[in-house]
């Protein structure tokens, strides 16, 4: 009735069990609607992710996931850690998959040049992404330091396209999760990306811009 009445498109419906489940739950850690959107993703005909701050997640390598759940605070246990770390990297699962969805991503250049990890992680992680740019299909771009300004100064952000479903939005920040259904929200969104991409560097110069950070080291 409350999916109906707000035109969710069916996205509160499923939804709705993983909100009971986390009602019950002590623990706060793992939001409801950070299962919500996994559940999305894994569906998505098409994926799209402008991150500012870490290396987005269906990209992170193993070493890279643990180095950011280890800063966490407050700390996790080591067992939470193991269990995060597992999760993060059966979504990479995606990306094995045929047909794939339609993936972009376009990453700031400070995360590029943030050792997160230590310097063998941090290398570990670049080396990855010049992997991951070589593959047909998903496309990889960087937002240059350079650009005085961008339309992506807001933040990170992601679009998920359902199969056969309207477009949907998702935002985390400060481990708080957030799906946005909202139609004239969502579109701004997809205007923004658009703007981010045609502002960022192509495939060709993003691939050499991460040897070139590769070699200063």
């Amino acid at each position: 009735m409350v999916d109906k009445v707000l035109n969710a498109g069916g996205l509160l419906l499923a939804v709705a069990d993983d909100v009971m489940k986390a009602k019950i739950r002590v623990s706060e850690r793992h939001p409801a609607f950070s299962k919500a959107f996994t559940s999305e993703e894994n569906r998505a005909v098409e994926i799209h992710d402008y991150s500012t701050m870490v290396i987005p997640g269906l990209l992170q390598t193993e070493a890279y996931i643990r180095a950011l759940y280890e800063m966490r605070r407050p700390l996790l246990s080591p067992e939470q850690i193991d269990e995060w770390v597992a999760a993060r990297l059966a979504r990479q699962e995606i990306l094995a998959r045929w047909p794939l969805p339609v993936i972009t991503w376009v990453i700031d250049e400070s995360v590029l040049r943030r050792p997160m990890g230590g310097w063998d992680v941090h290398t570990e992680q670049l080396r990855h992404l010049l992997k991951i740019g070589q593959m047909r299909g998903p496309e990889l771009q960087v937002m240059p330091l350079d650009r005085m300004c961008h339309a992506g100064m807001g933040g990170s952000f992601i679009l998920l396209t359902p199969n056969s479903r309207p477009q949907i939005g998702y935002v985390a920040a400060q481990h708080v999760n957030r799906l946005i259904t909202d139609p004239v929200e969502v579109r701004n969104m997809a205007a923004r990306y658009s703007s981010i991409r045609a502002q960022a560097l192509g495939l060709r110069e993003t691939l050499a811009l991460i040897e070139q950070i590769l070699g200063e080291r």
